[in-house]
């Protein structure tokens, strides 16, 4: 889920050391989510939730580059990665609901839509890859926005329509993205 470039699942692994800098940003990103969990419930924090999220989400944006920039690419990157992608956004989701900022369904239909294309990645992962599309990385960004957005604990209500609107795209692009990913699975499996 890189919109900054080709899906990290297609690059060729490198043989190099796991313990580099994408790697290192994969793992801090893992390891915000435990940070993101407190400071949502801690209310004071909001605004530590929006950094840590934002933070958290830009390393999305620098890993894939860095790996694939200077041969980095490897196995523990190409698992790490989306499954530091979902816990990151996950756990933003679903404090968002569990708040009351955030209609559960929205977060449910974005989770199922995020676990599943996970899924069907590694049911093709021995036939093909299937890259990203630009929808796809829209999508990612879209979320991004929306979800720093959603976590300011800004009450104007100007800032919490423009917030909506952007999850209400958010949400059409995880929609129509995964019906889009659902079709390039079965062909691919149908040519194979």
């Amino acid at each position: 889920m890189n919109p900054a470039g080709p899906d990290h699942v297609g690059d060729p692994v490198s043989r190099v050391s796991s313990v580099n800098v994408p790697n290192a940003l994969t793992v801090a990103r893992l390891l915000c989510v435990p940070v993101l969990i407190w400071c949502l419930s801690t209310p004071d924090l909001r605004w530590w939730a929006v950094v840590i999220f934002v933070v958290a989400s830009a390393t999305d944006f620098v890993d894939g580059a860095v790996a694939r920039r200077y041969s980095q690419v490897t196995n523990f990157g190409k698992v790490a990665d989306p499954i530091a992608d979902k816990a990151l956004t996950g756990v933003a989701l679903i404090g968002l609901s569990i708040l009351g900022d955030l209609w559960w369904w929205v977060t449910l239909v974005i989770l199922v839509r995020e676990v599943g294309i996970t899924l069907l990645r590694m049911w093709v992962i021995r036939i093909g890859v299937i890259p990203a599309s630009r929808g796809g990385k829209a999508k990612t960004v879209t979320q991004m926005i929306a979800i720093s957005m959603l976590l300011a604990p800004v009450t104007s209500v100007w800032w919490l329509d423009a917030a909506y609107g952007v999850m209400a795209i958010a949400l059409a692009l995880t929609v129509v993205t995964g019906c889009d990913y659902v079709i390039r699975v079965v062909r691919m499996r149908s040519a194979a």
